[in-house]
């Protein structure tokens, strides 16, 4: 399956191409291009209303628990750990999606009315639906995946190469695995060895 981090790729190089066709200034289509837009960002919050609804009605109680990333501009920092029910991060992670949507609503408000660009409004139209869908909770609440993998809780955050070479950095990850197996391995023999021929000097002088 292909991360949402590609298909955003793919869902911009196809708006790109279309917008290429559609006149920009012709009032008309500004006006199909906002209900469009004002329908995504409609959308995308009716399906993070029902994902709010399923979890409040699952009730989830189970804890999790969140430890903190480290702030690289205060390595020396502690990282701090926080306890939440399942249900408590679920909620939280759709309320940071649904303020994600407005502050993206205000950005292409400015973008629109302010500066008269309307070509970023078009490359919207479809991505506030998309990220919806495409959100763990949505995944786990509407289609029903398991919270395993990368659906486990808390969610990992994911960037775009981890997203196009998530198997290459796996496979990395167990070659290091098995490198330090194996120098372990290699570390214990002669510890080994030492203490076989210690052994047996003993019994040769008993």
């Amino acid at each position: 399956m292909l991360s949402p981090q590609v298909t955003n790729i793919a869902v911009m190089l196809l708006m790109m191409q279309a917008s290429r066709r559609i006149d920009m200034e012709n009032e008309q289509n500004i006006q199909y291009i906002r209900i469009a837009y004002i329908v995504s960002i409609v959308s995308s919050y009716l399906i993070y209303m029902v994902i709010k609804r399923k979890i409040i009605a699952t009730n989830d109680e189970t804890p999790v628990k969140i430890v903190s990333a480290k702030n690289p501009m205060k390595p020396q920092e502690p990282q701090t750990t926080e306890i939440l029910s399942t249900k408590e991060y679920d909620l939280r992670e759709v309320d940071s999606a649904m303020r994600s949507i407005l502050s993206g609503m205000a950005m292409m408000g400015f973008m629109h009315l302010y500066m008269k660009y309307t070509n970023p409004l078009f490359m919207q139209c479809i991505n506030p639906i998309k990220n919806a869908l495409e959100h763990n909770e949505a995944r786990i609440h509407l289609f029903g995946h398991k919270a395993e993998g990368d659906l486990k809780r808390p969610f990992k955050s994911v960037g775009l190469l981890d997203g196009l070479m998530g198997n290459a950095a796996a496979g990395n990850d167990d070659s290091k695995k098995d490198e330090t197996e194996e120098s372990n391995t290699l570390e214990s023999a002669p510890a080994s060895a030492t203490t076989s021929g210690t052994s047996n000097r003993i019994e040769e002088l008993n």
